[in-house]
């Protein structure tokens, strides 16, 4: 390899271009259109236009990215997570378009892709289960089926899912329908496929986890155990290396499934196996994640692998050269969201105005954005990953809180209050651990503070202007602030401008009879109609921010009226969506 193209954004975009930059390698990024200025964008050695604003047209178009590796002289593509990371056709694409893929081997993602067929692989391999179904449901009335023979509450889980996104659960019966529409819709939105398949939903369980690499000549290593209990809606907030308060026999246990699993797959790469934890101990097989983990960091720090290095060496053909290493100290991952704990985590897109990141001992900072760049709301929430190590968990807690005391956001909302109150928690810093997947939303009681409302922001002004270089016209996107003229037919110079200033504004509730939007996001679904008598707590509207689906339910009692919204259209902070007359 000499070239690799990036197909991916943000803080994983960086993350590779400086493995790329370590190894010798060049890089090339490629962007949508409100990444133009993205950090990734101005890292790279070049950047390619995906030539579209939304995950569909951009990063999730195979086509389109398959051509900027090619016009770029790429000679390799990395997917980094998400996106297209675990699509097996990507994979092939790549292949067939004569490029490297940094990457498990298509037949690998499709197997363990699909969360029905590694579940069939982790029977086959004697790793531990929870009752699930053999195959994707058809209908709600399967679920129910299910949820009937097994008990309440049940996982509808995307088949072609991961990170949290296309799972729902029913703690009720009632629930079935609702949730399994929004599992659909979410997996369909971020994988393009809808398929779920259903399992016990284990309550209070701990996320326990292995990062492995295997190589193209048949080694399988586990490079840590991670533990990722503290996860709000599924998903991830702060990861450590390596999981805590495990019994030998539990670590042993997860080692020896994850690489059965794996050989059993013909797994090449880096890949994660994912387990739950029973309160009793018990260990319970969940998925395998085909691509580099949000929280890779954390093995990294304890074992002093660089897990990108190691996959751009097994793309090679290389060997891996040894065996299980052993970790040392300890290392905690805490993402860093544009996000509001004090309002359920709501979503919250807009521009930083500041951006100052802790340094010192054992402090470690993975960002996609800098101060003035603006978080789009089609995107992630992941603003940076704050990583902290010590020689012991104890110090590493003691670290965590100076470092975090010690980083400032400004500009948006972040889940910085919630990471510093969580550090002094004794369910998560007190031994034994404490937490559990849903602890963020049963237990968790420290009070978060209010923040200033995101400074919402559409694209900067920028002039479209002709130049000429070695007698070639190219049409050139430059921001407005250069001054730069461009002449109209009739010679005269014009300016084209493309959006308006940064706004501050306030987010009013729900109060009154006027039924607000929390965030800024797409509306998605609207459940009522014009004239519908409604309860307070029922689903107006579902909005759509940052990848995650939010109901937005009556604030009181009424009759719906002036229904202002469609499906489709994107509402900005303390938009009118209806009024509740009584």
């Amino acid at each position: 390899m000499r070239k690799v193209l990036i197909a991916n954004r943000g803080e994983i975009a960086v993350r590779v271009v400086r493995a790329c930059r370590d190894a010798g390698l060049a890089s090339v990024a490629v962007y949508a259109e409100p990444d133009l200025d993205a950090l990734h964008v101005q890292m790279a050695d070049e950047a390619y236009s995906l030539g579209g604003a939304s995950p569909a047209e951009t990063y999730l178009d195979i086509d389109k990215i398959i051509k900027a590796g090619l016009e770029s002289g790429a000679d390799a593509v990395h997917p980094g997570y998400g996106f297209l990371a675990e699509n097996a056709d990507f994979a092939r694409a790549v292949a067939r378009a004569g490029l490297t893929w940094i990457g498990p081997p298509p037949e690998a993602i499709e197997a363990l892709g699909d969360k029905v067929r590694a579940r069939h692989l982790a029977r086959q391999a004697g790793a531990p289960l929870t009752p699930g179904t053999q195959d994707p449901v058809r209908d709600a009335e399967e679920i129910r089926a299910f949820g009937a023979r097994y008990g309440y509450p049940v996982a509808i889980k995307a088949a072609f899912g991961g990170g949290g996104r296309g799972l729902k659960v029913a703690w009720r019966e009632e629930e079935v329908a609702g949730q399994y529409e929004s599992a659909v819709r979410e997996a369909v939105a971020a994988f393009g496929r809808g398929e779920c398949f259903v399992e016990r939903y284990l309550d209070r369980p701990r996320h326990v986890e292995t990062q492995c690499l295997a190589d193209a000549h048949g080694q399988v290593v586990v490079i840590s155990t991670r533990d990722c209990s503290l996860q709000r809606r599924h998903q991830k907030l702060v990861e450590e290396a390596p999981a805590p308060f495990l019994a030998p026999e539990q670590i042993e246990a997860l080692y020896q499934s994850s690489k059965a699993i794996l050989r059993l797959a013909g797994y090449v790469g880096a890949g994660t196996c994912e387990f739950l934890v029973a309160r009793d101990g018990t260990i319970s097989f969940l998925e395998v994640n085909t691509r580099l983990q949000v929280e890779h960091p954390v093995s990294e720090e304890v074992t002093g692998i660089d897990l990108v290095r190691e996959m751009f060496r097994i793309a090679d053909g290389e060997p891996l050269g040894y065996d299980d290493p052993p970790a040392r100290g300890h290392s905690i991952e805490f993402r860093i969201n544009a996000e509001d704990p004090a309002r359920g985590f709501l979503p919250a897109p807009g521009t930083i105005t500041v951006f100052s990141p802790p340094s010192g001992p054992g402090v470690r900072l993975d960002s996609g954005y800098a101060s003035g760049m603006t978080v789009p709301q089609v995107f992630d929430s992941l603003i940076a990953k704050l990583i902290v190590t010590g020689a012991s968990r104890a110090e590493a807690l003691q670290r965590a809180a100076r470092a975090l005391g010690e980083f400032e956001v400004g500009g948006m909302p972040t889940v910085l209050p919630f990471h510093r109150a969580v550090v002094a928690d004794p369910a998560f810093a007190g031994a034994p651990l404490r937490v559990h997947t849903r602890w963020i939303e049963t237990e968790f009681a420290a009070p978060m503070p209010a923040q200033e409302p995101a400074e919402t922001a559409e694209e900067a002004d920028r002039e479209a202007i002709t130049v000429e270089v070695s007698g070639k016209r190219l049409s050139v996107v430059v921001p407005a602030s250069l001054g730069l003229p461009r002449r109209t037919p009739s010679g005269s110079a014009e300016r084209v401008r493309g959006g308006s200033r940064s706004t501050r504004r306030s987010l009013p509730g729900g109060s009154g009879d006027t039924l607000v939007s929390p965030m800024q996001g797409t509306i998605i679904k609207i459940a009522v109609a014009d004239g519908e008598r409604v309860s307070a707590g029922d689903v107006i509207v579902v909005l759509e921010a940052m990848k995650m689906e939010q109901p937005l339910t009556a604030h009181k009692d009424g009759t719906v009226t002036g229904l202002a919204v469609t499906v489709g259209q994107t509402v900005t902070a303390g938009a009118p969506i209806c009024e509740l007359k009584d």
